[in-house]
């Protein structure tokens, strides 16, 4: 029984000395240990890899197209995604074609996260003010909108130079466009952008309490109804979250309180026990990974994505392997079953390219319709 739903891991690349160990892995060792983990998700049964895009140390996935290109040539079933694709700082160009040639060679294996990144100095190094953030992610993903939508593009806005009868090559496989999920922590704006469009909302659900979660996803569902898409429950939400997992809870805790406390982006802050209290990450059994996950669906109702974090703060190849298998072996089957429990079947599945395409051609057909 299929649940309609997607479950994947996320990676944000992070280059992290092993504060158990005190070393740190190569630049290389990194950028190839991340297509294993890509491959090792295929392997063990999930849907979904996706990659961040970051432009400064200590990250490394700085070209996505680049990676996700090598990993659909190492991998058959699996969707890849981006974490980020920074619509701000990339040319909707160059967005347009390279995410274009991505999916023809993947076979429509792709989608998107669009999103605003979290590093402010990126801007000036791509020749951007970060006080134009929004501005910029609402132009420029309106533009390349339609450089995927129609085949000879006349534009002008306020950020590049204007294009004339421009035509952006190759043409989106079978004439649909990668789906698009908007990611977004905290800004309105971007869940208005995503419901405006029609796409999907992507809520990191990493740092956040619950509340908060369900604020931003009931704002979208809200605005997609509004902008006639369907009703609220037919909008296309994913979600992100954390989890750390051995088969004994404590031994879960233990082994993964350093990672935690030293980790850059939450390392020296909240203990371990309040972070997991306060936000979605879990550290314990799989038992304990299943009974959280489910309790999204308490506050932001039947979703459509799911992915996990867990390839940071330094935990070792060998460890996260491990963590992939307890997904797909004790994890996911579990989650796929209770999810479609319930599930209304006017509920749409994840989208993928083979239901995008039947769709656009289902709508082709009723238009010709007398």
């Amino acid at each position: 029984m299929s649940s309609g739903m997607q479950f994947g891991i996320f990676s944000v690349g992070d280059l992290t000395r092993d504060p158990t160990t005190g070393t740190a892995p190569t630049e290389h060792e990194r950028i190839k240990a991340i297509v294993t983990i890509a491959r090792h998700a295929e392997e063990a049964g999930l849907d979904v890899f996706a990659t961040g895009e970051h432009h400064n140390p200590p990250f490394v996935p700085s070209s996505p197209t680049t990676m996700l290109g090598w990993i659909a040539a190492k991998t058959e079933k699996l969707i890849l995604s981006t974490a980020t694709t920074l619509v701000t700082t990339n040319d909707p160009v160059k967005i347009a074609e390279d995410y274009a040639m991505l999916q023809h060679l993947a076979d429509g294996r792709v989608d998107l996260m669009m999103g605003r990144g979290n590093t402010g100095p990126v801007y000036p190094w791509f020749g951007q003010d970060i006080r134009d953030g929004l501005a910029l992610a609402v132009e420029n993903y309106a533009l390349l909108r339609r450089l995927w939508d129609e085949e000879v593009v006349d534009w002008e806005g306020r950020f590049r130079t204007p294009l004339q009868s421009f035509t952006a090559t190759p043409r989106p496989l079978d004439g649909v466009a990668p789906f698009v999920w908007h990611g977004s922590i905290r800004s309105p704006e971007i869940a208005e952008q995503a419901a405006f469009f029609g796409d999907g909302f992507f809520h990191n659900h990493i740092f956040w309490p619950e509340e908060h979660t369900r604020r931003m996803v009931a704002l979208y569902r809200r605005r997609f109804a509004h902008h006639g898409h369907g009703t609220e429950e037919q909008a296309i939400v994913g979600l992100g979250g954390q989890v750390f997992m051995r088969r004994n809870s404590q031994d879960a805790v233990r082994e993964f309180r350093p990672y935690f406390d030293n980790a850059p982006v939450y390392g020296h802050g909240p203990s371990l026990e309040e972070f997991t209290r306060e936000t979605p990450l879990t550290v314990g059994s799989p038992q304990q990974v299943i009974e959280r996950t489910l309790s999204f669906r308490e506050y932001v109702g039947d979703y459509q994505r799911q992915l996990f974090l867990m390839d940071h703060a330094g935990l070792p190849l060998k460890t996260v392997l491990e963590q992939i298998d307890l997904l797909g072996e004790e994890v996911v089957p579990v989650l796929r079953k209770e999810f479609a429990v319930g599930r209304p079947a006017t509920v749409p599945a994840a989208p993928t390219h083979a239901t995008l395409v039947a769709a656009r051609d289902a709508d082709a057909a009723a238009a010709q319709r007398p």
